[in-house]
């Protein structure tokens, strides 16, 4: 895949970005570290700009998180389950993906919004909650790009710094996303064992 994703940009340059963009946000397990990192490496050999690259990436990410966002706005979790279930292998989706993602946004409310577009995977599922929730769609359009805004410019802000050692940063994105889901994993572990214990006080 990342041999596809690079080829891709190489040969349509601003649209080969945007589209690749649009389509890991509606499919996640295109790796937008990728698209973003070399993005910013293309920017020291070719003719593209930071300010070119930082803006289609960004109309590429909001518009596949509207997407999702209005896709959400026709669905309940039963009819997700079911999709995950039946394309869920192709998509690299689980329901415990989804999940997580309709958990953060019914804890955190909209901020989580803003604040997912940083967390790999989480950062293009949260646009489905907000629109199950019928999120007022100004609000999700104004913190969806301003997450977005930030996480693009810095990813492609180091490609372009790093150079032709642009993989490294992937590596290290994987090593930022293991990390993130670890402390993710002992939130909820310590908010279940608050639970837990609340519950037993009282009884």
């Amino acid at each position: 895949m990342d041999n596809w994703i690079t080829h891709t940009m190489e040969e349509f340059g601003y649209i080969g970005i945007l589209l690749l963009i649009t389509l890991e946000n509606i499919f996640p397990p295109i790796p937008s570290e990728i698209i973003l990192t070399f993005g910013g490496f293309m920017t020291t050999y070719t003719d593209m700009t930071m300010l070119g690259v930082v803006a289609v990436s960004t109309i590429g990410s909001v518009l596949g998180a509207v997407i999702l966002y209005w896709v959400g706005t026709f669905l309940n979790m039963e009819k997700i389950e079911r999709i995950v279930d039946r394309w869920g292998h192709i998509i690299r989706l689980t329901k415990e993906d989804i999940h997580k993602a309709n958990g953060w946004f019914e804890k955190y409310g909209y901020w989580t919004v803003f604040f997912c577009r940083f967390i790999p995977l989480i950062r293009s599922l949260i646009s489905l909650p907000a629109g199950m929730a019928k999120m007022n769609f100004g609000i999700f359009f104004v913190l969806t790009t301003l997450g977005t805004l930030i996480w693009n410019f810095v990813l492609i802000r180091i490609g372009a710094a790093v150079g032709d050692s642009w993989e490294t940063i992937v590596g290290y994105m994987d090593i930022y996303s293991n990390i993130i889901y670890a402390i993710l994993a002992i939130a909820i572990i310590f908010f279940l064992f608050l639970y837990i214990r609340k519950r037993l006080i009282k009884s």
